[in-house]
């Protein structure tokens, strides 16, 4: 898991980089909570979808938003975030530039800032959004997503309230082509603290269903 730093918008962006294992190999770009509430690219969650993605063969990235650990700038709202998330993207596919296929997967804010990604970048073919913060941001601008993904979002979750995300995912799932999943824990919270597992398991279902070279989502 090597320390890399790499170009940003602002200067330089601080991340942990998990080689492809083979040519050809899957891309992941894993996008952290917001900073101003503490969150940083070794939040629990995004370590553990970091290391998921990688065991199952995929080149990973995960990184520091500006302003946080060693990456330079200071926090700008999302817009400039949104560009070191582009920024991060183009780092990778430098390494791997063979890669076929790429998925972006985000916690509360990092979700927002992976499904803005997902609108400007088209190779991006699979999302993983937990608890996207749906009742805290607009997110009118997928209209139309051009990716399907899984949507996980906590029962007992008081700051991103399970309303909300619920209507968005009603609306994801009026446009066509696209398939959206969506998994509700009972009784987890933001942060998912006692029901973590449960979180993980969601996210492996998806994933073993998505990779599987039979699956129906291309």
């Amino acid at each position: 898991m090597p320390s890399v730093i790499f170009p940003g918008p602002e200067g330089r962006l601080e991340g942990r980089f998990h080689p492809a294992p083979r040519p050809r190999a899957p891309l992941a770009l894993i996008l952290h909570p917001h900073p101003q509430g503490g969150g940083t690219m070794n939040e629990r969650i995004t370590q553990a979808l970091f290391k998921d993605f990688a065991a199952r063969g995929f080149a990973v990235l995960r990184f520091n938003f500006r302003g946080v650990g060693r990456s330079q700038g200071s926090f700008d709202n999302g817009i400039g975030e949104l560009s070191d998330a582009a920024a991060a993207l183009d780092w990778v596919q430098t390494v791997h530039p063979e890669a076929q296929v790429t998925w972006v997967a985000g916690v509360s804010f990092g979700a927002l800032i992976g499904m803005q990604l997902l609108m400007r970048r088209p190779e991006i073919r699979g999302f993983i959004s937990i608890a996207p913060p749906a009742n805290m941001y607009d997110f009118s601008f997928l209209a139309p997503c051009p990716a399907s993904g899984i949507i996980i979002q906590g029962a007992a979750d008081t700051v991103v309230t399970p309303g909300a995300v619920q209507k968005l995912v009603d609306k994801l799932r009026t446009q066509k082509h696209i398939t959206i999943h969506h998994d509700e824990i009972p009784r987890a919270n933001h942060f998912f603290e006692h029901e973590f597992d449960d979180l993980m398991r969601s996210v492996d279902n998806y994933l073993n269903f998505r990779l599987n070279p039979d699956c129906p989502i291309r």
